[in-house]
């Protein structure tokens, strides 16, 4: 697995590839979550992307409660206000 660097954590928006790196897990594992609706993606064409506000607004979710922040809960909050 290569390094992620600082600015691709900074982007606006990260590839699927990119957000799995960061993330740890697998390009097959954020596809199967992002089908199953419990993950923000923007649709741009064919391609998703993954904005890297979404990615930061769980690192403080997880920091605020103390604990596992699950992202489909985080997610149906998100979307419900």
């Amino acid at each position: 697995m290569s390094d992620v660097s600082s600015d691709e954590k900074s982007r606006k928006f990260l590839s699927i590839t990119e957000a799995a790196e960061i993330l740890g897990l697998s390009r097959m594992t954020l596809y199967r979550v992002i089908a199953a609706g419990e993950f923000p993606t923007v649709r741009v064409g064919r391609r998703l992307f993954v904005p890297g506000q979404a990615l930061d607004d769980l690192v403080a979710a997880a920091i605020a409660c103390g604990g596992v922040v699950d992202a489909a809960e985080w997610r149906r909050t998100e979307v419900a206000g």
